[in-house]
């Protein structure tokens, strides 16, 4: 099943279901007029919409309206959390290697993971904005679930079942922000501004095989400005999976229906590190600090720069009939005024 929300009835906008093939909608007001509804009372949303999905598969609504992403917000225009994690621990060893520093060996056991701000997202296509380039603007292309709720104390087994939705995530960060704020010792904050997601929304079974042991097994595709920068595989090297995540989420706390999950940028292993450009063969990347830490490692100094005001970012996913599956994030940089 696949969802999304249009930016028009109030700040949470209003749910709507898409075709799989993500070329029609409608709005299912009668069933839940948000999201948030659908994910608060979803045993008994659930079947209503999935009935609203399989016929519009069909074909049998006339009345069914074409499907604009241009139209959308993320699937949840806000959220009751929004935790991101970074279980792709090869993104994380290249950070430190790119500065000298070991990974601590505990970074392979213990997932870890940040508190973002989820009181306002915004839309899969709409601008990310700054107020500097001097910040050091990049990109970060992720995997997201979508859980209902979970107890404290859950098992990862137990977590699974918890799991709604998915989505894909660019979760900016300000890379220039970033060591000051982590050398006061308390996490993100100002070098982490608003996150978009994808316009759809689907459910676990929309992957058929792809999605087992709590991963999504599908190549994740980064342009910018145009041109390809990264498609690694979002189920290889995820060394912590989504039912790990929630489960080490409530060791301490409850989670409530509506939270999102984040995978952290994905990222694969790639033994030459000067082949691991899609120039010369590799996977690529989905953030521009891998990259630059593969150049500090090689040259001793980033070459290529930050996102600048005017460039373009598409994250986006296909399936195996080449087929998008979320709708793509479409966004450019721009100043903020």
């Amino acid at each position: 099943m696949k969802l999304a929300t249009l930016k028009q009835g109030g700040r949470d906008g209003t749910l709507i279901v898409v075709n799989r093939s993500l070329t029609h909608c409608r709005p299912v007001s009668a069933i839940a007029r948000t999201l948030q509804a659908a994910l608060d009372d979803w045993d008994a949303c659930e079947p209503q919409l999935r009935q609203i999905y399989e016929a519009l598969n069909s074909g049998a609504f006339s009345d069914a309206v074409p499907f604009d992403p241009l139209l959308c917000h993320s699937p949840l225009p806000r959220a009751y959390q929004w935790a991101d994690g970074s279980a792709y621990v090869n993104h994380v060893e290249l950070v430190r290697r790119a500065r000298g520093a070991e990974l601590p060996s505990e970074f392979w056991a213990d997932p870890l993971i940040y508190q973002g701000g989820s009181d306002s997202f915004v839309g899969p296509c709409d601008p990310i904005y700054a107020l500097s380039e001097d910040w050091g603007i990049d990109l970060e292309a992720e995997v997201a679930i979508i859980t209902g709720d979970v107890k404290m104390g859950a098992s990862a087994a137990q977590c699974v079942r918890a799991i709604r939705l998915l989505m894909l995530v660019n979760d900016v960060s300000l890379r220039n922000l970033i060591p000051g704020e982590l050398a006061k010792g308390f996490g993100f904050f100002q070098s982490k501004p608003a996150t978009a997601f994808s316009p759809v929304a689907i459910t676990p079974d929309e992957l058929g095989s792809d999605w087992r042991e709590g991963r999504v097994h599908r190549p994740l595709t980064v342009q910018i400005n145009g041109e390809m920068f990264g498609q690694p595989d979002a189920g290889t090297d995820m060394i912590f999976n989504f039912p790990q995540l929630v489960a080490h989420v409530t060791k301490t706390r409850e989670m409530e229906a509506g939270s999102i999950i984040g995978s952290g940028t994905v990222s694969n292993k790639q033994g030459d590190l000067n082949g691991s450009s899609i120039a010369n063969g590799g996977v690529g990347y989905c953030c521009l600090a891998e990259l630059r830490m593969y150049e500090t490692i090689e040259t001793g100094k980033p070459q290529t720069p930050f996102l600048k005001f005017g460039d373009t970012v598409r994250i986006e996913m296909f399936d195996r009939e080449g087929k998008s599956l979320f709708g793509a994030i479409d966004q450019n940089v721009q100043h903020y005024v």
